[in-house]
C-alpha cells in the first residue's frame, strides 16, 4: 500500500501541491488526470523523492518518511523509499551510451550488487515481457519512440519496485507508437502490477486504471473508481474536464 498524508509542495512562494491525501492499494492502477500545471508530475516526483515535499507523510509498504521542511533527505531515507519505486519518464531517458540490455543491467549490478549473470537473466526476462528481447544489443538511438519507452518500462521494473510510477508514458509518442506502450501497460495491469500514472490521455486512464484522481491547481478535486469518475462524476469541474473524452469507453460501461 502507498499512502500520502497531508503532502504539501511549493516552489518558492508558489504552492503546487496542497494537502494531498491519497491511498493506493497494492495491485491497483491509479491514474492522475487534470489540466497542465495541476501537480500530477510533481506528485509522482514527490513519491520517489526526486522532489522533497515541505510537509506531510509518505508510506510505501512498511517504510514511512515524515517531511519536516528540510530541502534534503538522508541517504538512508532516499535508499529505503526511492528504492521501492520504479519511474517511467515522458521522454524515456535511456542512457545513450549503453545498449538496451546494458540500460537495464547497469542499475542491478551497480546499485543492487547483482552478478552480471543474474542481472542479464533478469533483463532478458523483462525485455521478453515487453516484446523487446530481439533488440537487447541495439543502441537506444536506433529504436522508435515506442520501443524506447518499452525498454524504459523494463528498466523501471528491473529492481522489482512496489509501485511503478508513469509520468505521461504515451504523450511523447504518435498514436501508432503509443499503442505499443499501452499494450504493455495493460498487460502489467492485468498481472497485478501496482501503478500510479499521470496522464493527459483519458482513454488510457479509462481503459487501464482501476481508480482515477482528478487534480487541479495542486488539489484533489475528486477521486473514485474509473467507472464512477468517467460516467457519473459528482463535481461540475470534473465533468467539464472529462467531457473531452471523445473515444469509446470500455464496452461494459454505460453513460
Amino acid at each position: 500500500m502507498i499512502k500520502l498524508s497531508g503532502i504539501e509542495k511549493r516552489f518558492d512562494d508558489n504552492p503546487v501541491l496542497k494537502n494531498i491525501n491519497l491511498t493506493i492499494n497494492e495491485g491497483s492502477v491509479t491514474a492522475l488526470i487534470g489540466p497542465s500545471g495541476s501537480g500530477k508530475s510533481t506528485l509522482l516526483r514527490c513519491i520517489n523523492l526526486l522532489e522533497i515535499p515541505q510537509a506531510g507523510e509518505l508510506t510505501i509498504g512498511s517504510e514511512q518518511i515524515v517531511f519536516t521542511g528540510s530541502p534534503r533527505v538522508g541517504r538512508n531515507d532516499l535508499k529505503r523509499i526511492a528504492g521501492q519505486t520504479g519511474m517511467v519518464f515522458q521522454n524515456f531517458q535511456l542512457f545513450p551510451h549503453l545498449t538496451v540490455i546494458e540500460n537495464i543491467t547497469e542499475g542491478l549490478i551497480v546499485v543492487q550488487k547483482q552478478s552480471r549473470d543474474q542481472a542479464r537473466a533478469r533483463a532478458e526476462a523483462l525485455l521478453e515481457k515487453v516484446g523487446m528481447l530481439h533488440k537487447r544489443d541495439a543502441w537506444p538511438s536506433t529504436l522508435s519512440g515506442g520501443q524506447q519507452q518499452r525498454v524504459a518500462i523494463a528498466r523501471a521494473l528491473a529492481p522489482s519496485p512496489r509501485v511503478l510510477l508513469c509520468d505521461e508514458p504515451t504523450s511523447a509518442l504518435d498514436p501508432e507508437l503509443a499503442v505499443e506502450v499501452v499494450a504493455v501497460l495493460r498487460q502489467l495491469a492485468l498481472e497485478g502490477t501496482t501503478m500510479l500514472m499521470a496522464t493527459h490521455d483519458l482513454r488510457l486512464a479509462a481503459n487501464i486504471a482501476n481508480n482515477v484522481v482528478f487534480l487541479e491547481a495542486g488539489e484533489i478535486v475528486e477521486s473514485g473508481t474509473s467507472r464512477d469518475i468517467f460516467t457519473r462524476a459528482q463535481k461540475t469541474r470534473t465533468r467539464a474536464f472529462i467531457s473531452t473524452l471523445t473515444e469509446t469507453l470500455p464496452d461494459s460501461w454505460e453513460i
